[in-house]
């Protein structure tokens, strides 16, 4: 499969750049959730752990990128949207979620307002692979994860444990950044209309249904 993938990927950009469009166009690289292979004893993705909830991300806009550039910035897959129609010179839609990523293309600084925090939510439970329900916020340096139905909250400090094996939510000195991480949340539920509609029922099933419902459509 990864053979196949970078064969097609050489084939489109040799065709661009036999057509002389190599320099200005934007070829991006990207893909559903990262996968488990065996990290904390699990197959497949759906739990908010680095290894599923990280989406690899590469640009290439020889005109504009700067080869081997990297961002810190927090982006998700929301704002491939903005950033297409930005990058065709359209204006975005107020009610879409997501920004362009545009400007840090660009290589200039985060444009001001921009994410400190990422929102994650699964409603399944059980679903595929026993998963359970959860939701959590992942920061630069922190992640919180709630499984509600459980009522069991993990907390990891992504510095000093970036492979997530030390659940420190229950040790001392831990309240005050679960605390924020938790207004955090109810913050950003309330910002993308996550009230809970499905706390006490699951979605249909499928990957179509859970957006619609929080839509109200």
């Amino acid at each position: 499969c990864v053979q196949s993938v970078d064969d097609s990927v050489g084939e489109l950009l040799a065709w661009l750049e036999a057509h002389d469009l190599r320099k200005n166009t934007v070829v991006i690289y990207t893909s559903d959730q990262g996968f488990f292979l065996g990290e904390h004893g699990m197959y497949d993705k759906r739990f908010m752990y680095e290894e599923s909830l990280r989406m690899p991300f590469l640009v290439s806009w020889p005109a504009v990128v700067k080869p081997g550039s990297v961002t810190d910035a927090l982006a998700i897959n929301p704002d491939f949207a903005p950033t297409f129609l930005d990058l065709a010179g359209a204006p975005v839609p107020a009610d879409m979620q997501g920004r362009s990523l545009v400007p840090l293309l660009r290589g200039e600084a985060k444009p001001a307002g921009w994410r400190e925090s990422l929102y994650y939510r699964y409603y399944h439970d059980p679903g595929h692979h026993h998963t359970a329900a959860h939701y959590g916020v992942r920061t630069a340096t922190h992640k919180l994860i709630h499984y509600w139905k459980l009522d069991q909250w993990e907390l990891y400090d992504l510095e000093k444990d970036p492979r997530e094996m030390r659940n420190i939510y229950a040790e001392p000195g831990s309240e005050e950044v679960a605390a924020k991480l938790k207004a955090e949340i109810t913050g950003l539920q309330k910002e993308l209309g996550d009230e809970g509609q499905f706390t006490g029922r699951l979605p249909p099933d499928g990957v179509d249904g859970a957006p619609a419902a929080l839509r109200g459509k």
